[in-house]
């Protein structure tokens, strides 16, 4: 009896031993592991909805940073939408020479993008077919594609754009004010060595578009240039645009009437007809309303000083203060005066459409 009960107590002891050891077991080894397991994969999780949140916070916020415009491409009829930047380089790759100096191309590069937000604005026209603004300069802005200026620049493509886009980056979201709105920023190639105001172009007073000094123009390649025309192409030109036209001799009654100071035609006398020059530089097309005319054989050769219509900034004026050691905001605001260059968010909200 005593030798069963001692061997009984004995396995009963042993149970307990083994129970022990399992609970001390369990809770020093696996528990800790399972919880470890359990708030590690809840840590991470809850790590990876954070990071999914700011990755979407990203992406929003790229969405809403991401500016769009509108541009009809006047050769296809095509309406592409382009990030703004990226069109203002475009703009300035196609209507400036990417050989210019930097700072005449940052110069170009806020006119650029003051002109487009202007268009903007404004909405369009109808013929824009629903777009904000046109490649075709005449009513809008030159505009080139990567691909077009590829072939244009061919192996400098890559040192150019580098540098077009220098110039466009350096003064993002950068434009022309006047009393807290876009000016419009017109621009011309080369002047006659003075600019002509808004007043003597368009007979619209525009308080920044006044007539200024610009010096450096005379060496651009199209300072001067002859237009030839015969009397017979003339006569035509002016019947087909005005019929009642009255005109027997036409050098002995052509008569310039009246020039502004910097030498552009401001009325022009031709038969019964008064008419500006820049009604003429558009009919005849030629490069400037600051001509002379004179007869030559069957012929009249007018001969231009400038290229373009003369109004705000010369391009090739502001090479010229640029070589000078001018910078982008001292050409701007000698071409247009009294403006302030800001950023785009510090006049209004809306200026710019996010589509």
């Amino acid at each position: 009896m005593i030798y069963i009960w001692v061997q009984s107590y004995r396995g009963d002891n042993l149970k307990k031993v083994g129970a022990l050891f399992l609970m001390v077991f369990f809770a020093i080894i696996v528990l800790p592991a399972f919880i470890t397991s359990f708030v590690g994969d809840s840590q991470i999780n809850q790590q990876e909805d954070i990071g999914k949140n700011i990755n979407n916070k990203v992406e929003s916020d790229n969405k809403e940073n991401i500016k769009v415009i509108k541009v009809l491409n006047a050769q296809t009829g095509e309406i592409m939408e382009l990030e703004f930047e990226e069109y203002i380089k475009g703009v300035l790759a196609a209507e400036m020479p990417a050989s210019f100096e930097i700072e005449a191309l940052k110069a170009q590069a806020v006119a650029a993008r003051t002109y487009a937000i202007k268009k903007m604005n404004q909405k369009g026209s109808e013929d824009l077919k629903g777009a904000d603004i046109s490649t075709d300069p005449s009513r809008g802005q030159a505009y080139l594609s990567k691909e077009e200026l590829k072939k244009k620049w061919g192996e400098n493509f890559y040192t150019y754009y580098d540098k077009i886009a220098r110039a466009v980056e350096e003064t993002k979201n950068q434009i022309m004010t006047y009393e807290e709105e876009p000016i419009e920023a017109v621009f011309h190639s080369t002047s006659a060595g003075i600019t002509q105001s808004a007043k003597d172009v368009w007979e619209v007073d525009v308080p920044y578009l006044k007539s200024v000094e610009s010096t450096g123009d005379e060496e651009a390649p199209s300072f001067e240039y002859e237009t030839v025309l015969s009397k017979q192409e003339v006569y035509r030109l002016l019947k087909d645009k005005y019929p009642d036209l009255v005109i027997q001799d036409l050098m002995q009654q052509i008569q310039i009437i009246e020039r502004n100071s910097g030498g552009y035609i401001k009325k022009i006398q031709i038969g019964n007809k008064l008419l500006s020059g820049e009604e003429i530089r558009k009919l005849f097309n030629l490069r400037s309303s600051c001509f002379a005319i004179k007869e030559e054989g069957d012929n009249l050769i007018f001969t231009t000083k400038g290229y373009g219509h003369g109004a705000g900034m010369s391009q090739y004026g502001a090479n010229s203060m640029a070589k000078q050691g001018k910078d982008y905001q001292e050409i701007l605001t000698h071409y247009y005066q009294g403006v302030q260059i800001k950023e785009i968010n510090e006049i209004e909200e809306n200026i710019l459409k996010s589509e």
